[in-house]
């Protein structure tokens, strides 16, 4: 049997790796050609695997498998003749689902909040003293589960998988079929690559109904709009009340007097979560309820969630100097994240923007910026843009800056300045014009900040 293996990323080596150590015949083939990409050549051909660099598929009657990775998209001619031509083509989530169905999985989707939902369900699913990894957009490429360098692992060693799925793995897997499946948020997003709202829908849409048993978020405008007609069956949650719930209490997650209640049992005071921002209570309330559908007691989900620290690169606090807190929130990657963002930190700010942008409506966005920024320090391919939005709205306190190094230092002069108490990196836009990836960018940041002498 032989299979191709789009991109050498981490998902693809462990797709490789993976099929290789199946007996299958595998080569693994990337458009680029940097001296990291010929590191990576050598190692993996020294274990069989044949990686063929600067290269694009063409099709060939052998091939039975082809492993498509997130960044390729779905609709791509040759990926598209391939599936015509009958060759199973598919992601590296579903060739992991595979091997690992067997266990039963979480399955976390949506716009926003999905990193931090399911950090916090991998967090109290291992206080209850599961073997439940998190993977896919967050710790283990799913693949990395089946493969430990050269050896073949257990599948069947995990009582649960915890798996973040975005609508670009979603899109490669016609299978996977969680045992519990969470949808945070929904708003435009990769419209780039998807088209239409109605099929970026219908794409997440996908993953819930193959899912035993749906948790939706009540407070996210566009579900909930949906919600009675689509979604007749699922648990809701929501931050403001029993009488908010678009279902029973009995299957209900939600807030009342300042304590988490879950199918009318209280599990935790909201108080116990150290996160910043009412959006976390939501991802708070979607993960005690899959914590408690999978049988989870409410002392090890009150205990996971005093203990939780954040996730990095979403409204993470560096380091404090001269009074003035700088916060991460390199993750922010669109207009509505960077809008939560802002909303979340509880005073005016200094706000680092720009990067790649990206499709949307910055209008809440730029009414929360003239909300709680003093000042707004643009970098990346987006300044000119941002600086232009920003004047159109009357908003005159946005300033071109260009690069990561000269912002912070211009934030922290300004902050100091006008007495403020933060400088919040929230981008609302994608990282690739100047960085690898968003954590690339998130740990520039914070590498600048620390070395700040106050």
């Amino acid at each position: 049997m032989k299979a191709h293996i789009i991109g050498l990323g981490r998902s693809g080596i462990a797709a490789a790796r993976l099929l290789k150590q199946n007996g299958w015949e595998v080569e693994l083939g990337d458009r680029g050609t940097s001296p990291d990409l010929q590191s990576l050549q050598e190692t993996l051909e020294k274990e069989g695997i044949t990686v063929k660099l600067g290269y694009t598929l063409t099709l060939d009657h052998t091939l039975d498998l082809i492993v498509v990775s997130p960044g390729v998209p779905w609709d791509t001619p040759m990926l598209v003749e391939a599936r015509e031509k009958a060759i199973d083509t598919i992601g590296e989530m579903e060739l992991a689902w595979r091997f690992l169905k067997t266990s039963p999985w979480v399955g976390i989707t949506g716009t926003n909040g999905k990193t931090t939902t399911t950090a916090l369900i991998a967090a109290i699913f291992k206080e209850a003293g599961l073997n439940a990894p998190a993977c896919g957009n967050i710790g283990y490429a799913a693949c990395e589960l089946v493969v430990n360098g050269k050896q073949t692992l257990n599948p069947n060693a995990y009582d649960w998988i915890i798996a973040e799925i975005s609508s670009y793995q979603i899109e490669s897997s016609r299978e996977i079929a969680p045992k519990i499946g969470i949808w945070t948020t929904f708003t435009p997003d990769h419209l780039a690559r998807h088209h239409t709202l109605d099929n970026y829908y219908q794409i997440k849409a996908s993953l819930l109904n193959r899912s035993q048993q749906q948790i939706l978020n009540g407070d996210d405008p566009y579900l909930r709009n949906v919600g009675l007609e689509d979604w007749k069956n699922a648990y809701w949650t929501s931050v403001l009340g029993k009488e908010k719930l678009l279902c029973d209490r009995d299957r209900g997650i939600y807030i009342e007097e300042g304590w988490i209640v879950a199918f009318q049992e209280k599990i935790a005071p909201i108080n116990s979560l150290k996160m910043l921002g009412n959006h976390n209570l939501q991802n708070l309330l979607l993960a005690v309820g899959a914590a408690r559908l999978a049988g989870i007691e409410k002392e090890a989900i009150a205990t996971a969630i005093a203990q939780f620290p954040g996730v990095s690169h979403r409204l993470e606090s560096i380091c404090t100097h001269a009074n003035v807190t700088f916060i991460n929130d390199s993750k922010a990657t669109n207009y509505d994240a960077a809008e939560v963002g802002l909303n979340a930190v509880p005073d005016e700010t200094i706000l680092i923007a720009g990067g790649e942008a990206k499709t949307g409506d910055d209008t809440a966005w730029i009414a929360a910026i003239k909300r709680k920024a003093k000042a707004v320090l643009l970098i990346g391919d987006a300044a000119s843009i941002f600086s232009q939005r920003l004047q159109e709205n009357n908003y005159e306190a946005g300033e071109i800056v260009e690069t990561m190094d000269k912002a912070v230092m211009r934030g922290f002069e300004l902050a100091k300045q006008q007495n403020i108490s933060t400088v919040l990196l929230s981008p609302a836009c994608a990282s690739f014009d100047q960085y690898q990836s968003f954590e690339h960018r998130g740990d520039h940041f914070r590498e600048l900040c620390l070395a700040i002498d106050s």
